[in-house]
């Protein structure tokens, strides 16, 4: 076996992973919190509660953030360099968008007083919001491809345009469906975790807002054959289908449990594999690209060229696959056993 080749295509499928545990984990933070001005409009009370049910999780959960970049410099440093300059201007936007949610979700208790919480909420909302849209409009230029250039003579990709030319419309879409998708999933972990009328009307806004989730996503599905070039892997080797498939199944599956049952414990298991789901549908739809170009293919920075060496994805192999499963037991744990205290004390 050539470890030269195997290796970085591991890497590569432990990398889109890790966006997508991310994706479930904060997803939920992010959707719970655009929820709060509106869901907890009626009571300080209720805003608290949904504050402290993201409380003890939503720092840890944005580690694997720090992990999926942190994967993106150790394994494929080229495509990180190329990436974060390219993106430069929308992901530090979106670091103060993340830093802001944090302090203010931190802030709000340490003063008693109802216009310092309400601004504070606001900001946490506005700040999940821009997030989510964020995350959606990035990881859409990448499934489309951004606009680099390779100039052989100082062997460096050069970045062709600015931050306007990122805000296609079908990547403006995939922002959305990013934010709606957010909130689903948010407002189901928040009908699973509480009791009482903040339950009730966190189902009730879960069904509100899926038919719309569903409507956007199908229409950024189909937005994607034409302005992105995903589906050729799919189209190349047939069985690689049963991946978006079984997405479409998950999202489905998700509102069946949520319009035919109302069981919301389902719904959000089927919505985290959805998430997952799609997010492996368009990280292997890249490949053998980790970040496509959509001016030139000598401009797409490959997973063979960013690749680290043999030696070091082969460390790191090693470590995470020690490191990783203990960090998966232990926020399972974590969840299930503050998931108790709050269902208890709120």
């Amino acid at each position: 076996m050539d470890w030269q080749i195997v290796l970085p295509v591991v890497w590569f499928i432990v990398w889109g992973v890790l966006w997508g545990v991310y994706f479930v984990l904060d997803g939920y933070d992010l959707g719970i919190a655009m929820w709060v001005p509106l869901l907890g409009a009626s009571s300080e009370k209720e805003r608290a509660t949904m504050h402290h049910v993201t409380g003890p999780f939503w720092d840890g959960n944005e580690v694997w953030l720090i992990t999926a970049g942190g994967v993106t410099f150790a394994a494929f440093p080229l495509a990180y360099a190329v990436l974060f300059s390219s993106l430069y201007s929308p992901l530090m936007i979106l670091l103060f968008c993340l830093i802001l949610r944090g302090v203010c979700s931190e802030l709000r208790f340490q003063w008693d007083n109802l216009y310092f919480r309400w601004a504070c909420d606001g900001i946490v909302a506005l700040g999940s919001f821009l997030a989510a849209l964020l995350l959606g409009v990035a990881f859409s230029n990448l499934f489309r491809g951004l606009p680099l250039l390779f100039d052989p003579l100082n062997q460096f990709y050069m970045f062709q345009g600015n931050i306007l030319n990122l805000l296609h419309p079908y990547c403006l879409l995939g922002g959305v469906v990013f934010v709606l998708m957010f909130m689903v999933h948010g407002v189901l972990y928040l009908a699973w975790r509480v009791v009482g009328d903040l339950k009730n009307k966190a189902i009730y806004m879960a069904k509100m807002i899926w038919p719309l989730f569903l409507l956007l996503f199908l229409a950024y599905v189909v937005l994607t054959f034409a302005f992105a070039g995903l589906y050729v892997n799919y189209f190349a080797v047939p069985p690689l289908l049963a991946l978006p498939l079984l997405c479409a199944a998950l999202f489905l599956l998700s509102g069946f449990e949520l319009y035919k049952k109302t069981n919301v414990a389902k719904s959000l298991l089927y919505s985290c594999g959805g998430i997952l789901t799609l997010t492996l549908t368009g990280v292997i739809g890249m490949y053998p690209n980790v970040i496509p170009s959509r001016l030139a293919e000598t401009g797409s920075v490959t997973i063979k060229a960013a690749a680290s060496s043999t030696p070091t994805l082969t460390i790191m192999l090693v470590v995470a696959l020690i490191c990783v499963p203990i960090v998966i037991i232990y926020q399972i744990w974590a969840h299930r056993k503050l998931a108790i205290t709050l269902n208890a004390d709120y």
